[in-house]
């Protein structure tokens, strides 16, 4: 039981070293480790949620640390240092399962929603930029690129903190989509990318 125990808090002790994730809509990692952490050699999850258990078999680090998806000295070059169908992953090959398209879990939100960063180490944001999938765009079936987002918009600088929250205003979709929100953190040149599956109600 004890060791069981231990065995458990390993993850979340490596994840909590480290930065922040959308936490709503979910990101694909955080949702994953929020859904399945706890209960990960359930082998029920390779029915119930294919691309969580896809990226569990390839990565389980990728969920453990969904914190940590970031890379350093990107100097605003997100596009250009980022090729398309690496998006989700923020170019890190070692959270290239969040890339694929498939069945990935939704959220279900209106026209206007509000994005929630958790950020552990209260970092503090110079900007997060956002944008949605294009519609016609298929989650399911194609792998994003640039040229398949709107861009929404791009918030002011916000202080440190480990809870900041801003209002999304979006009109014209329907169904599942994908946003895509950039994190240019405060502390250092560090972004952070991610990709949250929605469903425009």
């Amino acid at each position: 039981m004890l060791i069981a125990l231990v065995v458990s808090m390993v993850p979340w002790t490596g994840a909590a070293q480290a930065h922040g994730t959308i936490v709503s809509p979910a990101s694909r990692a955080y949702q994953c480790w929020q859904a399945w952490g706890s209960q990960h050699t359930n082998p029920a999850m390779q029915q119930q949620d294919p691309m969580c258990w896809q990226a569990f078999q390839a990565n389980p680090d990728t969920m453990w640390n969904w914190m940590s998806a970031l890379r350093d000295g990107l100097g605003g070059q997100f596009q250009a240092r980022t090729p398309d169908g690496q998006l989700c992953s923020n170019g890190l090959a070692r959270n290239n399962s969040l890339n694929r398209p498939g069945a990935w879990k939704t959220s279900t939100v209106g026209r206007n929603f509000t994005v929630r960063l958790y950020d552990q180490a209260s970092h503090g944001a110079d900007y997060f930029r956002v944008y949605v999938s294009k519609q016609g765009f298929n989650p399911a079936t194609q792998t994003l690129g640039w040229g398949n987002l709107d861009f929404i918009t791009q918030t002011g600088r916000y202080a440190p903190a480990q809870n900041i929250s801003f209002d999304i205003s979006t009109s014209g979709y329907t169904g599942h989509h994908v946003l895509f929100v950039i994190w240019q953190a405060s502390h250092l040149d560090q972004a952070y990318m991610w990709c949250s599956d929605v469903n425009f109600a």
